[in-house]
């Protein structure tokens, strides 16, 4: 007999059923839109479908160079990604000893989540641009002409993008080592293991779905970027600066079809992430029994 369903089940299920849509709708909607005909426009009823939009977005839109802010944010987010993963993974293993000063530190780190996106990014490109006042003022004027900016894709963006992914890596590696045993690493050390190999052999392969998924979070995090990143970049942008530059410009699904290959990304290299992820998973499991 099948369990008779609670009164609060179906209006629960409505709201639940409600805001999936309300987050996923405008994403489907953008997916669907980005196919349409080469007669098609922004809105619904689709006028054909086709790939039309995409081959003109693989054409480039106008002046704006599509592939080099693609490229751009690809290195960036990998950078941003082995930054977060390394140094959370260090201070996961830093914070597993009382520290002096180390609560300080902690809430110093993840204030920045609470710090309006864009107050970080002005602060960040305020800094560099008093840097910039500073190198100006030592150089000799024969190197005053070659000297640019010290704001740029792998400094001022780089620190702005790790003001905002690793206090996440850390939050994440810290609930880790919060559970892990350490009863593991004495056992590996009374077999004669060095703290290097304890760590590389034993600590490394338990936490690993963890820091794959910190690498996750890292990328993802970087690659949807704009507010940390609009004040905190100089000369050059990201593909969701130029992304939101294109909202006033350009009038055609080309714009949808840049959408569909962004999300494309993060969907692959979250796919990536957890694959990798289990795979870890199912090797711990096996290595125990």
């Amino acid at each position: 007999m099948r369990e008779a369903r609670a009164p609060g089940f179906w209006p629960l299920a409505t709201v639940f059923g409600l805001f999936v849509l309300f987050m996923y709708g405008p994403m489907l909607t953008i997916f669907v839109l980005s196919f349409q005909g080469p007669e098609g426009g922004l809105t619904f009823p689709l006028r054909g479908l086709s790939l039309h939009w995409f081959r003109k977005l693989a054409e480039g839109l106008g002046t704006v160079d599509i592939g080099g802010a693609f490229q751009r944010s690809l290195m960036l987010g990998a950078v941003v990604m082995a930054f977060t993963v390394v140094l959370s993974v260090l201070a996961g293993l830093a914070f597993r000893k009382k520290l002096t000063g180390g609560n300080l530190l902690f809430y110093v780190t993840v204030a920045s989540l609470i710090m309006p996106s864009i107050i970080v990014s002005l602060g960040i490109g305020l800094q560099f641009r008093l840097l910039d006042t500073g190198i100006k003022a030592m150089l000799p004027e024969s190197m005053l002409e070659d000297y640019g900016t010290a704001l740029g894709l792998l400094t001022s963006a780089l620190g702005a993008h790790l003001t905002w992914t690793l206090p996440f890596g850390l939050l994440i590696m810290f609930a880790v080592f919060n559970r892990f045993n350490p009863a593991y690493e004495e056992a590996a050390r009374d077999l004669g293991a060095t703290p290097w190999q304890s760590f590389r052999f034993v600590v490394l392969p338990l936490i690993g779905p963890s820091v794959v998924g910190i690498g996750m979070f890292g990328f993802t995090l970087s690659w949807d970027e704009i507010a940390r990143t609009s004040q905190a970049i100089g000369d050059v942008n990201t593909l969701p600066l130029e992304l939101q530059g294109l909202t006033s410009t350009v009038t055609t699904p080309s714009i949808y079809a840049l959408g569909t290959v962004t999300t494309i990304v993060s969907f692959l290299v979250m796919g990536v992430a957890v694959g990798l992820a289990m795979a870890l998973g199912k090797r711990q499991k096996k290595g125990r029994t």
